[in-house]
């Protein structure tokens, strides 16, 4: 490998490595958006085209990876030592499974979507609360149903009145998109008059 080609992925690694880092604050949506101001437009082309409001993607994404690109469950250990495999296929972003991932991109045609990026991610999110609200009669308004039939499956939404700790979860998404909400009410207009920024 010549000297010119080690450059160049010298620097598309640190350039991917910058765009990708965690926010600095995550629990407060204009300061992500002013950290990352592409992630907004991403956001909002999401909300365009699948309807899903931008403060619901955001809450759970927060809930999900807490905008770690490189997101993955933690490993089982064997005797609580040993490390094991991860009770799933979960990653990135938006922390899809991979099983998903891929109808994901065969319903949507996004053949290269993948899950380290924040764009995939959000237009992943939306696709999948769309097709809640197709499935399961849900909005894509309601954050606590929505994140319960993310979390566990269009199947196994049924049954998640059984399940106390996912329900802990989805009130507590719930709660952040709530915040997330009131958060953008502030900051949205001056996050639209950015339309020249391109990076």
């Amino acid at each position: 490998m010549n000297i010119k080609k080690k450059l160049f992925l010298i620097f598309a690694f640190i350039l991917l490595a910058s765009c990708s880092s965690i926010p600095k604050n995550t629990k407060d949506s204009c300061l992500i958006f002013d950290e990352r101001y592409l992630w907004y437009k991403h956001a909002k082309k999401t909300e365009q085209k699948w309807g899903t409001p931008i403060y619901i993607q955001l809450a759970i994404i927060k809930m999900e990876s807490n905008f770690d690109w490189l997101a993955k469950p933690s490993r089982k250990k064997i005797f609580k030592v040993i490390p094991y495999k991860r009770p799933s296929s979960s990653f990135g972003y938006s922390q899809a499974v991979k099983g998903t991932w891929e109808q994901y991109k065969k319903e949507t045609g996004n053949k290269l979507a993948t899950r380290a990026r924040f764009k995939d991610s959000v237009d992943f999110i939306g696709w999948y609360t769309n097709k809640t609200e197709k499935i399961l009669k849900i909005s894509k308004q309601d954050a606590f149903k929505q994140y319960l039939a993310y979390h566990e499956g269009w199947g196994n939404y049924k049954h998640y009145k059984n399940n106390k700790k996912v329900i802990g979860l989805a009130k507590k998404v719930e709660s952040q998109s709530n915040i997330y909400k009131k958060q953008l009410s502030k900051c949205r207009n001056s996050l639209n008059k950015n339309k020249y920024i391109i990076f």
